[in-house]
Parts: C-alpha cells; structure tokens; sequence
C-alpha cells in the first residue's frame, strides 16, 4: 500500500517535483486522512468513554467502597461481596436469571429455526418478516405494557383460556408459580424475529446442490435437517445463543414494567433488578457494585462454558475440508 500511495503521491505532483517533495506531499496527505479519521471516530470513543469505560471503572471502585450518593466513601474492602453472598435475595436473584436463560434461549432459538424453515418455502416472505421483526425494533416497555394487560385477569390470553378450556383463568402476574413464565413468554415472542431473520439467512446460505445431492441418495426432510442443514447452520445456533443467554442474564425492563416490585414473592427478581434495587432503591452503591461484579463473572463463566463446548457441538465447513 505504501508503494502505491507513493506512485499517487508523485502522480499528483508538477512535473519536475523532486522525490523529497513527493515525499513531503504524502506525508501531509497521510497526516490531514488522520486528523479527519480521529474526527469521525471522536464522538464514538467519546460516548464510549463516557457511558462505557467510566462506569465500568467506578463500579470497580464502589463495589470496595460503601457510598450512597451524598457521604464520603468509605472503603470496605471485600466486605460487599461477603455480604452479598450471605444475602439471599441475591441467590434468588441469579437463580431466577438461570432459569429466563435456560427457558428462553432453547425454546427461543428452536421456534425460530422452526419459522425460519417454513418462511424458507414461501416465495413472499416479506409480510412475514416485517411481522416478526417489528417487536424488536419495538420498545421493550411499550412490549412490556401490552403484555401486561393481555395476561390481566380480564385480559385477552386469560379470557381465551376461560373460553376455550373452560377453567378459572390463571393468576400469570400474581402467581409465584406463574409469573417468571409470563417474563419467559414475553421474552421468547420479543426476541424471536430478529433469530428468525438470522437463521434464514443461514438456510439460504446453504448450497441448493448440497439439498439436491442428499434427496438423490434418497435422504428425507427430517435427515436432510438433522445432517446437513443442522450442521451448517451450527456456527450461527452458536453465536445466536452466546448473544441470547448474554441477553437474557441483563433482564431488567421486562421485569420491571410487567411485575411491579419483582413480582410475588420476588419470584421474578433478576440480578440486574437486584442490582437496581439495591443502587437506586435503597442507595447502597456498595453491594449494588458489588452485585454487577458478580454478574459480569457469571457472564463469563457461561459464555467460557459456551466457547469451550463449542469445539465438540458446532461444525465448520474449513473442519470438513
């Protein structure tokens, strides 16, 4: 690359230039691409800086201090996370959050390589797309208060229930048994469409000869699916799963708009509303720091346990060759 923004460089000088002043020329056009470089990435790092690193590094910070906003720090050391990990609304918490990700993120991603599969058939598909697409370009608090009040005792899906079973509808909002599914309904149907539009265009990745040559040999649709498609389409199941179960121990909005004060029970406490709670709710900057280390730990013991399987469960074309 050198040589040939030399050649530019000597190509746009006057005739007669010498080498040293095309030399020069490149150097001053090297250093304006620069400054104009740093200008456009400028707001990015800036923001990321601000709303990213800084805070990153003062949780660090608080989770060995104790602070609430208005006295002088005090520093603790690692008496937060002793604290927190004798606090058993913390337990609750991440267990609660297990139990979304392990709920939403197979039956999510399992429906979605379902609908992907037969919107693949159809010739128009566009309709389909938009429709499953538009909850995630929808807010999830606007997705929140319309699920909300369709699981309300009188609400649509409890009153289709009554109707069609002939049974008291269920308490979904009310109910300790009831409520975390009711985030996990809401959190499967809000996260499907974007998987959707990700695992089609997987399949249509896949070569129509590789199709073609299977059905020859007399393979059916359900071992075409299990030995080719499933396969192929394993390195996008994966990176699909990494970004869901991620997703899924950050739960926060949904819990809060749809269950008011973590549900019955705390029965949909999460450890990012425990984290809220305890920093915005009761001022104890502290633990609530302490608790947002603790779940950046377990955020990479999942995704270190999803890597690590990786090499066993997912299939790469270079493997085959």
């Amino acid at each position: 690359m050198s040589q040939i923004e030399g050649a530019v460089a000597e190509a746009a000088a006057p005739l007669g230039t010498p080498p040293d002043s095309a030399r020069r020329a490149e150097s001053k056009w090297r250093r304006r691409d620069r400054r104009w470089g740093y200008v456009f990435i400028g707001p990015q790092l800036i923001g990321m800086s601000i709303f990213v690193v800084l805070p990153f590094m003062a949780s660090m910070v608080l989770a060995f201090a104790q602070w609430d906003g208005l006295t002088d720090l005090t520093w603790v050391g690692l008496a937060n996370f002793t604290a927190q990990f004798q606090d058993p609304l913390l337990l609750r918490s991440i267990v609660n959050t297990l139990v979304i990700a392990i709920i939403t993120v197979p039956i999510g991603l399992g429906l979605s390589i379902i609908v992907a599969i037969a919107l693949e058939k159809l010739k128009t598909r566009t309709l389909y797309l938009l429709l499953f697409f538009a909850p995630v370009v929808t807010s999830t608090v606007a997705v929140a208060m319309i699920w909300q009040q369709m699981f309300r005792a009188d609400g649509v899906l409890s009153e289709t229930i009554a109707t069609v079973f002939g049974v008291t509808p269920p308490d979904w909002l009310g109910d300790p048994s009831l409520a975390l599914i009711a985030v996990c309904i809401v959190t499967i149907w809000a996260s499907m469409g974007l998987n959707v539009v990700i695992f089609l265009a997987g399949l249509q990745n896949i070569s129509p000869s590789v199709i073609e040559a299977a059905r020859i040999d007399g393979a059916g649709a359900w071992r075409i699916f299990r030995s080719i498609r499933l396969p192929l389409l394993s390195p996008i199941i994966f990176f699909s799963s990494v970004v869901a179960f991620i997703s899924s121990l950050q739960t926060f909005d949904t819990v809060y708009i749809l269950v008011a004060n973590a549900g019955p029970d705390n029965a949909t406490r999460t450890i990012v509303y425990h984290i809220y709670d305890l920093g915005f709710g009761r001022f104890e900057f502290g633990p609530s720091s302490a608790a947002s280390v603790i779940l950046l730990a377990l955020t990479l013991v999942i995704t270190a346990i999803q890597f690590g399987a990786q090499k066993k469960l997912v299939h790469y074309e270079e493997d085959a060759a």
